[in-house]
């Protein structure tokens, strides 16, 4: 089976590509073991001094792959993994959690999104600078590899936001706020509106946001001139900056975002949801979630 992560190495780059083009890139639980395995990868790797995260296809993610999950049980598909007999990824485990006439065990959703959550901060905690590529759509889970990465380049036209916000989701890496501030992660979370690149840009999410036939040439400008640094003081400069953001609290937030998104899944919406997706697909349960909002996006908001 081919692997859902690609890795190669150029000119001091590593670079790390989501290969599910098919599925819109959908996040798996081996595409997060893939990803952080080539994390781990470049960081222990002397030639690699910065990273780039990027996806093939029509857009970087799409979220996670959602559709035989929520049209059954559970979370998110395994593609190919055999998990131990009781354990919180063992699909029989899931399905027995997320049935509503059963006792639900919060433990069980906390395991199995903690450990994505610990694959997504890979990024983060990496001791190599993390550039992360969008273009088309980052939507949903997409958003955590995004936003745990150090720097966003984002095409104008892309879209960037986390529509489960409205039902069925909460961030677990928990870094809206930490990257927006408060006010502008309340206003996209109370909505789960979607920015445009050239808004994510505007409200500082991203620290470009190109034509998107300029993408690629801006972004490969940014790592050939990160990749000019020497190694040791890009690691002390991303280590001294990301003391600010862990001492603000990040852990514990996303200690309590993990544990919200499992509790978004066993709310009467939650339940409603998932047993429109089982009768009438999942996308036709994200349309009907999505349709009231008309997906106008904050265009106009400017706090």
């Amino acid at each position: 089976m081919s692997s859902p992560v690609d890795y190669e190495v150029s000119s001091r780059v590593a670079r790390i590509t989501l290969d599910r083009p098919e599925r819109g890139n959908g996040i798996t639980r081996r595409l997060v073991t893939e990803l952080e395995r080539t994390v781990e990868q470049a960081d222990l790797d002397p030639a690699v001094h910065v990273i780039l995260l990027s996806g093939k296809g029509k857009g970087f993610c799409g979220g996670y792959d959602l559709v035989e999950s929520a049209e059954g049980q559970g979370r998110m598909g395994e593609e190919g993994l055999t998990p131990p007999p009781g354990s919180p990824l063992d699909p029989t485990v899931m399905a027995g959690n997320h049935d509503p006439s059963g006792t639900w065990d919060p433990m069980v959703d906390y395991a199995m999104m903690g450990r994505n959550v610990r694959a997504f901060m890979s990024l983060f905690h990496c001791g190599k600078p993390v550039v992360c590529k969008v273009h088309g759509f980052c939507i949903a889970g997409g958003t955590d590899m995004a936003l745990c990465s150090d720097l966003l380049v984002i095409a104008a036209d892309a879209k960037i936001g986390y529509p489960p916000a409205r039902v069925w989701g909460s961030p677990t890496t928990s870094m809206w706020a930490h990257r927006l501030g408060p006010q502008r992660a309340k206003r996209l979370l109370f909505t789960g509106d979607s920015l445009s690149g050239a808004e994510a840009l505007e409200w500082g999410l991203a620290i470009e946001a190109p034509p998107s036939e300029q993408l690629d040439e801006r972004t490969e400008i940014l790592v050939e001139r990160i990749a000019r640094m020497p190694l040791n003081q890009l690691m002390m400069m991303k280590l001294l900056i990301n003391q600010e953001t862990m001492a603000n609290g990040l852990h514990s937030t996303q200690v309590l975002g993990t544990i919200l998104d499992g509790i978004t899944r066993h709310t009467a919406e939650g339940y409603a949801f998932q047993q429109r997706a089982a009768e009438a697909g999942f996308k036709q349960a994200v349309r009907a979630r999505d349709e009231p909002f008309g997906d106008p996006g904050p265009s106009t908001f400017k706090g």
